[in-house]
């Protein structure tokens, strides 16, 4: 191969690239790309609406997102920063200096969150009122390291308070006419 077509095929193949590159960005903005914006956050002290839950799973789901809005709210942030926050004990103590927090604020503040979960449960119907009142009073004392448990594991937790009946369960399974469903858990 000489030098010359070596140096054609070099300018053929960035000349390649460059038409490749241009009809990417032609593409792109042919599919409205220009005009993107990220969806706006939320307001986590603005009410979400519960949808119908069917599973324990569904439930924790959304008792998750309303402890984080809770606990969001008292403490200013959004529900995204303080979620990312309690994924790493590291990452809790940058939360805390960065938003001037402490520990027993931050506990406070979840404890809040999760009265605020079992309150919205309660009100869908996802959770009678013979759980709800126990639960209620249990996450108003409850350490901050459990409190981030529970919302990290929301499903353990409900799935624990289900099974908090214990021997009752029979008796109730037999008095209402749902079993456990009639309790407002699936």
């Amino acid at each position: 191969m000489s030098e010359r077509t070596g140096n054609l095929s070099g300018k053929a193949l960035i000349l390649g690239s460059i038409v490749a590159a241009l009809l990417l960005v032609g593409a792109y903005l042919a599919a409205g790309g220009s005009s993107y914006e990220p969806k706006q956050v939320q307001d986590p002290c603005k009410p979400r609406p519960w949808s119908d839950p069917q599973t324990l799973g569904q439930i924790a789901n959304q008792f998750t997102i309303s402890a984080l809005d809770g606990a969001a709210c008292q403490l200013g942030v959004t529900r995204e920063t303080l979620a990312l926050a309690l994924t790493t004990l590291e990452r809790r103590e940058r939360f805390e200096e960065r938003y001037g927090i402490d520990d027993e604020k931050l506990a406070r503040a979840i404890r809040a969150g999760l009265v605020r979960a079992v309150d919205d449960a309660e009100e869908a119907g996802a959770l009678s009122p013979l759980i709800a009142v126990p639960l209620r009073q249990a996450v108003q004392r409850i350490p901050l390291e459990q409190a981030i448990e529970i919302i990290n594991d929301a499903q353990g937790f409900l799935g624990d308070a289900q099974g908090f009946l214990g021997p009752a369960q029979g008796v109730i399974e037999q008095l209402l006419p749902g079993g456990l469903g009639g309790l407002g858990l699936p």
